[in-house]
This record gives C-alpha cells, structure tokens and sequence, in this order.
C-alpha cells in the first residue's frame, strides 16, 4: 500500500470523523491534533498506560505494551500511542481514558489545520522549473594528440566541449589549467568537466579523470539566526538524500541579529563570528556526507539562504550599518564565493551561491521563501510569514511584493524558554489541557520521553491553559485555579507542570511552563500580528482582502492553526486559506541549487520586492502594545476566542 494513502478514522462514543489521515499515522497523535481527549500523561511513549482505546474494526498495527493486560488485549484494548492507523478504523474510547468531561460525545471540533504539504507538493507550488543546475558536469571522449593534431591541452578541451555538448565561448579556471595534462591523460582522454553558468558564459571549474557524471551534487543551507539546516541534494534526480540541523554556533556571541553585529564591532569580533557559523555549517554538512557515504568532492556548489546580517558574517562582510539609520547593507546581492576561503569544508571549485537581500531586516531567507513558495507566480494576493527569530512577512503576488521584518526572537524555535528546544525527537509538540482538572495530556515527536518544549508546543500549551482558565489573558497564572499542576516554584512564582520528572527523558527534573516563557512567547507572537496588520495598512488592505496565507517555519507542519489563532499569532480566518510550507528559506535553496532558471527568478523576485521599514513606524508601534494581550486587545479578528474566554468570566 502506498505511503501516501490516506485513511478515515472514526472515533466513539460522538461517531467523529477524521478524514485524510496519512498511512502509518500514529493514532494519539491523530486523535489529539483533531481535539479529541485522550488520556495521555507520558506523551506518547506508552510508560503511563491510559490511552487504552477498543479497537472496533479496521486495518492497524500494534498497541502492545507491558502496561496492557493480557485480559484487556483479548479484549481488543490497545494503547493509541502505539498504534498506527493502516486503514479505514472505528474506534471506541472507555470512560477511563476520556479526559474527564472532555469526552468525545461533547467534542467540539476543531478548525481545520490548514493545508500540510509533502515534499512532492511542495515541489509543485512553483512552475516551470525543471532540474537543470547553474554547475553541471559533462563527459568528454577525447583524441589524444598525434603529429597531425598537436593543438594545446586546454584548446582541446575547449573544442570537446563544444562539439560534444555545444558550449561555446568556454573560459577555463587558472585551477583547472595547473593540473589539466595529467587529467586528461589518466584515463585515456577520458574526461568530466565541471562546468558554471556565469554572466560571462560557461567556465570550467574542474576536469576529473574519467566518468563522474552520475556523482553530481549539491547542498542547501538555510542560515537561519538561532538554527541552521542543511540537505543533500541529488542534481541526476532530483531527490533530497539527506538532511541535518543544529543550532547556530552564534548564539554564544547573542541571540539576536543586533547584539551579533555590535559583537562584530569588537576587535576580532567579525572573525569569531563567521567562525562560529563556518563551524556548525561544517557540522551539519558533515552528518549529511555521513549519512550517504558522499565525499566533498562530489559536491558541485553549495546554496545558502538567509538573513541580511546572517549572509554578511558568513561571508565576512562588515555589517556594522545594518542597524544604524538609515539601514543600509553593505549589498544587496554578493557575487558568488569559493566556500573553502570561508572556511567551510568543500573542494577548491565548489563556489557557495547565497540569495540577494531586500534590505538591512529583510534578507535572502524571504527571497528563497517567496521563491520556493510560488508567491511571485500567483495572481492571488497572498499573505506570505515566516515564523523565525525575525519574523518576516511579505503581501503581494506575480505583480508587486511588499515585505517587512518584525524581530520575534528565538520563542518559536525554543529560545528564551526555559525548558525549550528545536522541533526534533523528544520536543513536546502538541498538548491539551483537561478542564476539570488542569491535567495535561502531550504528544512528543517521534513518540520519546519529553526532552523539552517545541514552538508549537508552547503555543499549544499556552492556548490549552488560556481556555481552561489557568492562565490569563494578561500572561501571568490564574492563582485561584484549582489544579495540582499549577503550582510555585521555589522562589514563589508560579509555574505550571507539563511532565513529571518519572516521564521525562532526564528522569530527575519536572518540565515546566513558567511565566517568563509565556512573557517572551507573547512578545514573539505580537510583534508578528503587529508586523502583518502593519504592513497590510501600509498597501490599504485589512486582513479579507488576503486569499492565501503560506506559513513557513521550523516548526510550520506541526502548527495548528486554531492554537495559533487562539493566542493571537494569526487572527481567526478560514483554515482552507492557509497552507504551511515548512522550512521556506530551505525549500527555495533547494530549488534554486536544482534549477539556475530560478536563480534567475530569485534576483526578479529581489528586484520587485518592496520594503517596509518598521524600524521608526508608530504605527507598527501602537499595534505591537495592542497585541501583547492574549489574544489580543482587539477581539475583532477573535469571535471564537471571545466566546470561549467570555464563558470563564
């Protein structure tokens, strides 16, 4: 059965009906993205024993464990974190794993997720492209010279190229010409030439001996402020081989993009900066070559999207004018660099490509995003966010792109949290909160023993507690709320317990919500909406004129678009206009490392976008002060939110 299959389940006692749901998906997660209450103290690792569910009919496999009964597994008991749904499935939750009155009879449905893409769909958001890289290598099957053809090394290369692949006006790299003779004559004449689209025309940056055509790769780097990504990339087919990530080794030096450039102004400053990226970028090219068994060598060029300051110190530039007014980068689009001068692990011809920059906040991870979105093709006006340290966002379509950065610092991606961590195996990504009793019931990726919290478990937390009445829409804990999970910690301030130490993967210490998290989670979330009503003001549209919103970020497809709303993130909209593309800065590296045509579209894309500097805007201002409220001072945009929170007063 194909992977991409989907199944419908269906849950009792209410006869809930979940549609689409993938091949293999595990069914506590199923059952807890969709909002139906299951018991689930562990998050998922089947060490608490209460997400028994009966399994009526259908197609699945597992739900064994040494917390089930024999008794109760003849009885068609399984534990829901530990099965996955391979077909259509009718399933019965027993009272003693409903969450309290949270039962499935009383379930109100959520809104729809948006839509999720795979990695097929994402490669379908933009058209015409096809894989046809700006370095490619060639085979050529020379003649070795003789007395009647005695013409030069590299003029016979020259000709081969053109008679054999058509390339005229061929220039040759000083490099190359060094060791050309031995080259060519290693394996009888037999030769690859690597070979780069320049403005100039075609330059040969390589010659091996022999055939290395089917060995032709390249990789993609998202730079982002507090993590970095990095994915293989199979330029023969097209394919993704692998991919790794880690944090960014600036961190150490600041969290932010302002205090890094004010490190660069100290004597050395620059150098320890772009050592400290070079450092974790050869880090996570590492763990892909790794992965694969690929050497470096075979790597034919690199791709880099990021940030303006993030792409001035990896390259070494002075980005000291970033932030003084009037904003100025030292250039919008940086030719392209040998990556070993930067010190990244890479042959001598390997050349790193990065994305042109918009403006001093608005810098090449958009242009990728826009890029690899589709943005810049669509005739529909399309709300383009991109959920990272500095918040990016962009309205427009083919026709014209307005963009604005509004810095939200690390809370998405885990930073400024106390017990927060990037969205891999072992983050807690999703939970709900039992109204009765304020017990909360998680779900980690890859179903570990909770290691910490993820942006979107922060964000679901926070909208779980806001709608059982533990937290206020101030920010700080409802003292009076009745629940032993909400408690002082040993300074007197409160807290909220999201794991017991006996069900996290440390074992010794409880994982807490505290509210300096949830203050720094509020100011992310605001400077965000802020930054998106701001800049729709600023081209005369409210919020319905967009008819599409693209979501990207590290965390964009475990999002949940009501959680979301519910804090005031996005304001309460329609789930069919929204569509979460993921990684967007990595999404458009990739493509643009497959396809020099959308190299091409990524300087247009430059070129056509707008910025709007928030930077002095009083406006962008006053709507931040008005968005540091949970949702939002303004319930407008809020109708559900302020139904459900005018039920608790």
């Amino acid at each position: 059965m194909s992977v991409d299959q989907q199944h419908t389940v269906t849950f009792q006692p209410g006869d809930i009906v979940c549609e689409g749901v993938p091949h293999e998906a595990n069914l506590l997660r199923v059952a807890l993205l969709e909002g139906v209450h299951i018991n689930a103290s562990c998050g998922g690792t089947g060490g608490c024993g209460k997400c028994k569910v009966s399994m009526d009919s259908g197609d699945f496999e597992g739900g064994r464990s040494a917390k089930l009964s024999d008794e109760d597994f003849e009885a068609g008991l399984r534990l829901a974190c530990r099965v996955k749904v391979m077909g259509d499935l009718t399933v019965t939750i027993p009272e003693e794993s409903r969450m309290g009155d949270a039962v499935a009879l009383t379930h109100e449905r959520r809104p729809g997720p948006g839509r999720v893409l795979t990695a097929q769909d994402l490669e379908q958001l933009v058209e015409g492209w096809s894989v046809a890289p700006v370095v490619r290598k060639y085979l050529l099957e020379l003649t070795a010279p003789d007395a009647a053809n005695n013409i030069n090394d590299l003029d016979r290369l020259k000709l081969g190229l053109k008679s054999q692949h058509k390339l005229e006006e061929v220039s040759v790299d000083f490099e190359v010409i060094k060791d050309l003779p031995s080259a060519l004559r290693e394996q009888d004449w037999s030769v690859t030439a690597t070979v780069v689209e320049t403005s100039r025309g075609p330059k040969v940056i390589q010659v091996t001996p022999g055939d290395l055509t089917s060995d032709d790769y390249s990789i993609a780097l998202d730079i982002g402020t507090t993590s970095i990504y990095a994915q293989l990339l199979d330029l023969n087919s097209g394919r993704t081989l692998a991919e790794a990530s880690d944090y960014n080794g600036q961190i150490s030096y600041g969290e932010d993009v302002i205090t890094r450039i004010v490190h660069a102004r100290k004597p050395g400053g620059r150098k320890r900066l772009r050592e400290a990226v070079v450092a974790t970028i050869n880090g996570v090219i590492g763990k892909v070559l790794e992965k694969t068994g690929i050497d470096s060598c075979q790597v034919s060029h690199m791709v880099a999207a990021g940030n303006t300051t993030m792409t001035h110190l990896l390259t070494g530039v002075d980005p000291a004018y970033i932030r003084v007014d009037p904003y100025v980068p030292a250039a919008a689009f940086l030719p392209p660099v040998r990556a070993d001068s930067l010190g990244i692990d890479a042959c001598g011809h390997v050349h790193l490509y990065t994305f042109p920059c918009i403006a001093s906040y608005v810098g090449g991870d958009i242009v990728s995003g826009i890029v690899g979105s589709g943005v810049f093709q669509t005739e529909k006006v399309t709300l383009y966010i991109d959920i990272g340290t500095n918040g990016e966002v962009v309205v427009g379509n083919s026709e014209w792109l307005v963009a604005t950065s509004c810095s939200a610092g690390p809370a998405f991606e885990g930073g400024g949290i106390k017990h927060g961590m990037r969205a891999t195996r072992g983050a807690i990504e999703a939970v709900q909160v039992e109204p009765s009793t304020g017990e909360p019931h998680i779900l980690t990726i890859g179903g570990r023993k909770a290691l910490g919290i993820c942006g979107s478990g922060i964000i679901d937390a926070v909208a779980e507690l806001l709608e059982a009445g533990i937290l206020e829409q101030n920010g700080k804990f409802n003292g009076e709320a009745e629940s032993e999970w909400l408690r002082r910690d040993q300074d007197g301030r409160w807290e909220y317990v999201l794991v017991r130490d006996e069900f996290t993967a440390s074992g010794v210490q409880d994982i807490v919500i505290t509210e300096p998290d949830i203050d720094n989670l509020m100011r992310a979330k605001g400077a965000i909406f802020a930054g998106i009503s701001t800049l729709l003001d600023s081209v005369g549209m409210e919020m319905d004129a967009v008819e599409q919103v693209y979501v990207a970020g590290g965390f964009g497809k475990y999002l949940q678009l009501d959680r979301a709303a519910a804090i005031g993130l996005f304001p309460e909209m329609d789930a069919e206009r929204f569509t979460f593309v993921g990684n967007g800065s990595l999404l458009g590296a990739r493509l643009v490392s497959f396809s020099r045509d959308m190299l091409a579209a990524a300087e247009n894309v430059a070129r056509m976008m707008t910025n709007i500097e928030l930077s002095d805007n009083q406006r962008f201002m006053d709507e931040y002060m008005a968005a540091l409220f949970f949702p939002h001072t303004n319930m407008k945009w809020f109708p559900r939110m302020e139904k459900i929170l005018g039920k608790l007063k």
